[in-house]
């Protein structure tokens, strides 16, 4: 369980700061998929999303680069956190002693997964920073078990190289490559603040990671496919950056 409030200093110059200043073609400072639709700007956004990816990956995406995490007594008043969804109101699972999460696709061992499952796994717990694209931050702990677990469990085959994420939130869903999913901070989250997540922050099970903006945080999970395809994404498909690494 991880749950430490020192950390190392910040970067001299992180990935948030090139993004404010237009150093990766500013598309993740200007697409807000916390709420703006993109209007004229698509087109743009489209183009910039390539460079922003690049940098994404080659310089600030690796496991050697860790969020910083902060004492319990930083959290962001939970009314001050901002809650966001495709349907209102919020998405609710319809029968949540049902619910399991199907991972399958270009796995050995493909499984469904209760919560009860889930939480009986090993699990990560961080206080953390949580950055959306259009601009606000917010401060909470988020309690879950490491995607890389999962994945070691359902063994995917060595050329599947991405996972797509899909929800019971319309048609939002999600795309993701390996190396981010195996990121140590990745993990599906079933607790927020020490309490089970709420529909508001995506119960019963959401994606999340400190590295990765908002609208890479898949809410409403209901199933992980491995698959040698690249997948797209609700917003990605209308052109922000597919990576969304901060």
């Amino acid at each position: 369980m991880t749950d430490r409030s020192e950390n190392r200093p910040d970067r001299p110059l992180s990935r948030r700061d090139l993004l404010r200043l237009g150093l990766t073609a500013g598309a993740a400072s200007l697409a807000t998929a916390c709420g703006w639709q993109g209007g004229p700007l698509i087109p743009a956004l489209r183009g910039a999303a390539h460079l922003n990816d690049w940098v994404g990956e080659n310089v600030f995406l690796s496991h050697r680069h860790l969020a910083h995490q902060y004492p319990v007594s930083a959290r962001t008043p939970e009314p001050n956190f901002p809650a966001y969804s495709i349907v209102r109101p919020l998405p609710r699972v319809a029968d949540p002693a049902a619910w399991a999460l199907e991972v399958g696709g270009k796995v050995r061992k493909p499984a469904w997964l209760t919560l009860e499952m889930l939480r009986a796994m090993p699990r990560v717990r961080y206080t953390i920073k949580h950055h959306c694209v259009e601009g606000w931050s917010a401060i909470g702990t988020w309690t879950g078990v490491p995607l890389a677990s999962v994945v070691a469990l359902v063994e995917p085959t060595e050329d599947a190289r991405y996972l797509r994420f899909d929800t019971f939130d319309a048609n939002y869903y999600n795309g993701w490559d390996r190396e981010s999913a195996l990121h140590p901070q990745t993990i599906l989250a079933y607790a927020f603040n020490d309490r089970p997540l709420e529909p508001a922050h995506g119960a019963p099970l959401r994606l999340y990671s400190p590295v990765k903006l908002g609208y890479k945080l898949t809410k409403y999970l209901t199933k992980v496919t491995f698959t040698t395809e690249k997948p797209g994404g609700y917003w990605e498909d209308q052109g922000y950056p597919w990576l969304g690494g901060i």
